[in-house]
This record gives C-alpha cells, structure tokens and sequence, in this order.
C-alpha cells in the first residue's frame, strides 16, 4: 500500500470524526505488518479527558482483533472540512503508538496532494517502554 493511499483512507475515516465540541477531525489509517488496514477517527466527549484520538482508535480496533505489529499510520486532521497540512500524533498517542511499535515505524502526515513521513523514534525520541520495566 502506497502512502497516498493509506492518506486518502484516513480521509476517509475522518469523515466519521464525532467532533461536536472542537469541529477539529482527525482520521488515521493504521497498517498492519501483514498488510491489514485499521482506520479510526477521533470520538470526542463533553468531560474532553475521556475523548480518544483517532490513532488511539485505529491502534485499540487493530488489537482488539489480534494484531500486534504494524508498519506506519497515516494521519489527517484539520477544522470543518478543510484538511491541514500537517497534523502530528500527540503525546498520549506517541507513547501508545510506541507500546506496539519499534522506532522505525512509519508516521505519516498531510494531504492526499503533499505527505511528510518522520519515524516514531523522531518524533519520541528517548521513549519510556517495555525494555524499562525489566
């Protein structure tokens, strides 16, 4: 699956962003290592801690069905309908993207018209993960 096409199906999952406080949607579209495709969108909530982020949601979708390994996450956010240029994963997201994920994996942000790709390790460099707990 081309980067442009792992875009256009976060565009798509954006479109069921439940938004109704921020009308700021975000979509992603996670590849799995075995060639699967896990969208989410963001699910926003009046107390706002409880609203989860769309890569959350595309991560949580892939394993509560069994997938463990992923290659990259695609992700597109913008207000209303217009479509940033760059939107990044937040901290909270990072670190969960980083859970299941080496440093390697893939990060990719824009538009269907102009990508960016950074690593995880990139953009959470000196991470807290499962090595830190032995």
């Amino acid at each position: 699956m081309t980067d442009i096409e792992l875009i256009k199906l976060a565009v798509s999952a954006r479109e069921m962003s439940y938004s109704p406080y921020s009308n700021f949607k975000v979509g992603a579209a996670l590849l799995t290592k075995s060639g699967k495709v896990f969208t989410g969108c963001n699910v926003e909530n009046a107390g706002f801690t409880p609203t989860n982020c769309a890569e959350r949601t595309a991560v949580f979708k892939a394993v509560s069905e069994g997938e463990r390994e992923f290659s990259a996450i695609a992700i597109v956010a913008g207000k209303g309908d217009t479509l940033n240029d760059l939107c990044a994963p937040c901290g909270v997201c990072r670190q969960v993207l980083s859970e299941f994920c080496d440093g390697d994996f893939r990060v990719i942000m824009g538009t269907p018209n102009s990508i960016k790709v950074v690593t995880l390790s990139e953009i959470l460099p000196y991470s807290f993960g499962k090595n830190d707990l032995e």
